[in-house]
């Protein structure tokens, strides 16, 4: 495997708390790899420490084939779940000054700047001060500033935040383009549905252990075609308390019915059809928050899931 980031073994602790124990996974070339788990798992910390923000206590961690080599930094962006901007900085100077750190030459990066502010469509706020910004802004901004100089390792900690639907579906396409383009993508986040539609490898993080790590498909593919997907007109309710359902998560009108061993699928068909209108009916792997829910447990989708402000901040 051609593999840019390699973790083996890493462990970091914070006074008494163990944030990352005995963590081992790869990140293949070209790919976009998910680093996924519960508020506090050890995520952010993981991505710190290979950015070298932080260096582990045991274990080593390989970027680009090597285990101490300074100028690997220049060959990653980075966006950090904080802000890492200035506020009272005009926007085309930040980018520009962050992409001289980086070496860039600066008539490549103010066309580089000028093109995704454009992209964006930050261009008319070109000479606005960050502070004057959405939050969402913001971080399209903060994404623009770990691209700009063509890094081979974009290193993502929650690029959505903040993000309304539309440029959700933007970034989207941006960091496929990128990745299709031969560039590496190591990105954390809490929204199982955004990492089902963009990852190709998956790495579970749970209390700082990997409890699950592997291609999203072969992942989905392990744990069988015992779900039932559900799409309907009427009221779902009942769905949950059918023989041979396990798990229900019902939101609105669709639904995902996990079956039992022994449940047929044409039996949860036969008793829902006279009740509920079927728009589909679909039986295939778990999605991803199934998978999720089953590896670190929890009986509610949104108690493990909702996001929180620092999630893996720690004592120092």
């Amino acid at each position: 495997m051609d593999a840019v980031v390699t973790l083996r073994n890493v462990t970091k602790s914070f006074a008494s708390v163990r944030a990352v124990d005995d963590v081992s996974f790869a990140v293949r070339k070209g790919t976009i790899t998910g680093l996924l788990g519960r508020n506090g798992a050890g995520k952010t910390t993981t991505l710190r420490m290979i950015n070298r923000v932080f260096l582990p206590d045991s274990g080593t961690i390989e970027l680009f084939g090597s285990v101490n080599d300074a100028s690997a930094r220049d060959r990653i962006g980075y966006l950090p779940e904080e802000r890492g901007l200035y506020r009272k900085m005009k926007i085309l100077e930040q980018l520009l000054f962050f992409a001289e750190i980086k070496a860039r030459r600066p008539a490549d990066a103010r066309a580089e700047a000028e093109s995704w502010l454009k992209r964006l469509e930050l261009w008319d706020k070109r000479d606005a001060k960050l502070e004057e910004l959405s939050k969402g802004n913001q971080q399209k901004v903060q994404l623009i500033g770990a691209m700009l100089h063509g890094p081979e390792l974009l290193i993502l900690d929650e690029p959505m935040s903040g993000l309304d639907p539309v440029n959700v579906v933007l970034i989207r396409r941006i960091l496929r383009e990128q990745r299709d383009a031969g560039r590496t993508i190591l990105l954390s986040t809490h929204m199982m549905g955004e990492a089902e539609k963009m990852a190709d490898d998956i790495v579970l993080i749970h209390e700082g252990k990997v409890v699950l790590y592997g291609e999203l498909a072969g992942v989905r593919a392990s744990f069988g075609r015992n779900t039932v997907h559900l799409a309907f007109d009427g009221d779902g309710a009942f769905l949950e308390k059918l023989p041979g359902i396990t798990h229900a998560s019902i939101t609105n009108n669709a639904a995902e019915l996990r079956l039992d061993a022994g449940a047929d699928p044409q039996g949860i068909l036969e008793a829902a059809t006279p009740r509920i209108r079927i728009r589909r009916f679909e039986v295939a792997a778990p999605s991803l928050e199934e998978i999720f829910l089953d590896r670190v447990g929890g009986d509610t989708l949104a108690a493990r899931l909702a996001p929180d402000e620092g999630e893996e901040e720690v004592p120092l």
